[in-house]
C-alpha cells in the first residue's frame, strides 16, 4: 500500500458559525471525531491540523490513534495551516508517497470516497486528484504527489493550494464525487447538512 498520510484541516475560528465547529454534535459524537473516525477506516495514517480552541478539542480526540498539529499561526489563514502541516509530514513520514488534504467543512464526505481518491493515486506520477462535485465545483479532497510538497510548503497566509492545482493542470485528475462536497460554514448549514446526514446515514456508510 503507497504511504499516504491524510491531512484533516481542523484549526479555523469558525467565526460564521459562532461557536467551535470542531466540537458540533455530529450524530452521537462531535464533528470532529466524525472526521476522524471516517478518514481513519482507510487504514492510512491520520493527522488532524489544530489552532484555535485546540485546549478544547484535544481533550475530545486524543482517545483516536492519530497525530495532532498544533498551528500556533493559524490566525494567518489556511495556506499557513497546510504549509505548517506539510512540514510536519515531510518530518514525520520521510517516505511518504503523497498527501490527502480533506478539510472538517465537508461532513459528508465518507470512507468509501477517500479510499476511491487513493486507489486512483499512482506514485511518482506527479498527479493532483481534485474532487469534482455535481454543481462543477473542484477542490478538496486533493491528493497531491510528494513532488509538491514543496509548493505546498511555500504558502502563505490566506493562500489556499488551488494556485498549484492551477500551475499543473496538466497533471491533474478530476474525481467525480457527486453531492458529497457540501460545506459548512453557519448554523444553518450546518442543521442542513446534519438533516442530511441522518436521513441518509445508512447510504453514506
Amino acid at each position: 500500500m503507497n504511504e499516504i498520510p491524510i491531512l484533516l484541516l481542523a484549526a479555523g475560528s469558525s467565526s460564521r458559525m459562532g461557536q467551535p465547529k470542531q466540537l458540533l454534535p455530529w450524530g452521537n459524537q462531535t464533528l470532529t471525531g466524525h472526521q476522524i473516525q471516517t478518514l481513519l477506516k482507510t487504514g492510512h495514517p491520520v493527522n488532524v491540523v489544530l489552532g484555535s480552541n485546540s485546549n478544547l478539542i484535544i481533550p475530545v480526540i486524543e482517545k483516536y490513534l492519530i497525530n495532532i498539529f498544533i498551528n500556533t499561526d493559524w490566525e494567518k489563514g489556511m495556506g499557513s495551516s497546510i504549509s505548517f502541516a506539510i512540514s510536519e509530514i515531510i518530518q514525520k513520514y520521510p517516505d511518504a508517497d503523497g498527501v490527502l488534504i480533506t478539510l472538517l467543512d465537508q461532513p459528508l464526505i465518507t470512507t468509501s470516497y477517500i479510499e476511491k481518491m487513493l486507489g486512483v493515486y499512482q506514485p511518482s506520477s506527479k498527479q493532483i486528484i481534485v474532487s469534482h462535485s455535481t454543481s462543477g465545483w473542484k477542490g478538496v479532497p486533493v491528493l497531491f504527489d510528494k513532488c509538491y510538497f514543496k509548493d505546498l510548503s511555500g504558502l502563505r497566509n490566506d493562500e489556499g493550494a488551488k494556485k498549484i492545482i492551477k500551475c499543473h493542470e496538466k497533471n491533474v485528475i478530476l474525481l467525480e464525487a457527486g453531492e458529497i462536497l457540501e460545506d459548512m460554514d453557519t448554523p444553518e448549514t450546518y442543521q442542513k447538512l446534519l438533516s442530511k446526514y441522518l436521513n441518509q446515514k445508512p447510504n453514506l456508510l
